[in-house]
């Protein structure tokens, strides 16, 4: 009796460890199983996967630089800050809009909101105003379209998908010249502080 109750114990501990750790699931990871699951033992499994992973990530980051390009127009103090944010919520849409397209056409479903760590960002730049939040803003751009930058060209050079590789190689630039802004900002922003 206390072996079944000690077994019973440990079988309710990890169904409620593996409940929780769902629950803490992101969007975009749930996303690239719903993908993996599609694709499974299928002759394009490995090269789907690979897609997935890239426009599942890149869904996420582009609803970010949306959310929070909103959010600079209404925080920041600075107009180059404000600005800024403009460029990104209209260049990220276009993207977000010509990826959602992509993805329909290669059965590729894309996250309905932002990852964890994106989600993070946007909470933590929620808080602030001002000076502070224009300097936490342009920091985090600059990290963050590095990283982007990153991830594009790693796209454009591995992926076998032509139609996939070709929107990573033609978003690359955009994202470079949203560094270099974010940069001079970023820079103006120190300056000022």
């Amino acid at each position: 009796m206390k072996k079944f109750a000690s077994t019973g114990l440990m079988l309710a501990a990890m169904l409620f460890g593996a409940v929780s750790c769902n629950q803490k699931e992101g969007a975009v990871e749930e996303a690239q199983e719903t993908n993996e699951q599609k694709f499974e033992d299928t002759a394009v499994e490995e090269t789907k996967d690979d897609v997935s992973e890239f426009m599942t990530k890149a869904a996420s980051g582009g609803m970010m630089e949306v959310q929070l390009g909103q959010l600079a127009q209404e925080n920041a103090a600075s107009q180059e800050v404000k600005d800024f944010g403009k460029m990104m919520v209209d260049d990220h849409t276009k993207a977000n809009e010509e990826l959602k397209a992509l993805a329909a056409q290669k059965n590729i479903t894309l996250p309905d909101s932002m990852g964890q760590e994106q989600m993070d960002h946007v909470q933590e730049l929620q808080g602030k105003t001002g000076a502070e939040f224009d300097q936490a803003y342009m920091s985090l751009m600059v990290e963050d379209h590095q990283e982007d930058i990153d991830l594009f060209k790693e796209a454009a050079q591995d992926l076998e998908d032509p139609d996939v590789k070709a929107f990573a190689s033609k978003t690359v630039p955009v994202l470079q010249h949203h560094l270099e802004r974010a940069q001079a900002v970023n820079d103006v922003v120190d300056n000022n502080q």
